[in-house]
């Protein structure tokens, strides 16, 4: 009998930051540029595989640039769980597996919900990203260190879990997005309007005062602006 997986993330937290994420996308100006990036990748992979999906299932895209069947965690979408339907060409998961608990049961599932000769390609934020607000926190939390920051998949990994998952032809691959910011202010409030603050299901005691000051200086290191960096890993393969 196989052991449950661990749980690293809260699914009430990790609803109440993605219901958040979709009100503050309707504030003008609201930044998405992960998920930008994510459609327009997608969009190459498809005209490049030459890939013409009849049916599609879209998770993730609040923007609704993706022809298809969307659907949401926000919305009561369960990953985690056999899906509704089944009989997909093509199935693509934008920046929504980052924060799931059990990561290969997800993938079993999407697999599953594709027809054969169906293609996914999921991408979410990597191993990798956030290395000056990861610097930032441990500056802030001195010698006593918290768990704030998510645990996050890596490339190899990824490949290996499309394998596991039964993926044909599996291709992991990742690339850098690097933003600049003023503040950590700035960036934490994009985090917040992209669905990417903590949801870990033992979160960390809350900064105080000086902890707050001390991480906006070590992430700003005396400069006005600085360059912060997202690594976007994404996973596709076909189901034969």
């Amino acid at each position: 009998m196989s052991s449950a997986p661990p749980t690293i993330f809260s699914n009430a937290r990790r609803l109440a930051i993605r219901r958040r994420m979709r009100a503050l996308q309707h504030v003008a100006g609201a930044p998405h540029y992960l998920l930008d990036d994510m459609l327009e990748d997608v969009t190459e992979r498809l005209a490049f595989l030459r890939h013409a999906p009849q049916r599609a299932l879209v998770i993730g895209d609040f923007t609704g640039t993706l022809a298809g069947e969307h659907v949401a965690p926000e919305e009561g979408f369960d990953e985690e769980a056999p899906f509704p339907a089944d009989g997909y060409d093509f199935i693509a998961s934008l920046g929504t597996l980052d924060t799931v608990n059990d990561l290969p049961g997800a993938l079993v599932h999407l697999r599953a919900a594709l027809a054969p000769g169906g293609l996914l390609i999921a991408s979410f934020v990597g191993a990798g990203s956030l290395p000056r607000l990861r610097a930032a926190m441990l500056a802030a939390d001195g010698d006593r260190p918290a768990a704030r920051m998510h645990p996050a998949v890596d490339v190899r990994a990824g490949a290996q879990l499309l394998q596991r998952c039964g993926f044909a032809d599996p291709v992991a691959d990742f690339r850098s997005l690097e933003v600049r910011f003023g503040s950590l202010a700035s960036l934490v409030a994009d985090l917040r309007a992209q669905g990417l603050t903590s949801a870990l299901a033992s979160p960390a005691p809350r900064l105080n005062r000086a902890m707050l000051a001390r991480a906006a200086e070590a992430f700003m290191g005396g400069e006005e602006r600085v360059t912060e960096r997202f690594e976007i890993l994404t996973l596709s393969g076909w189901r034969s």
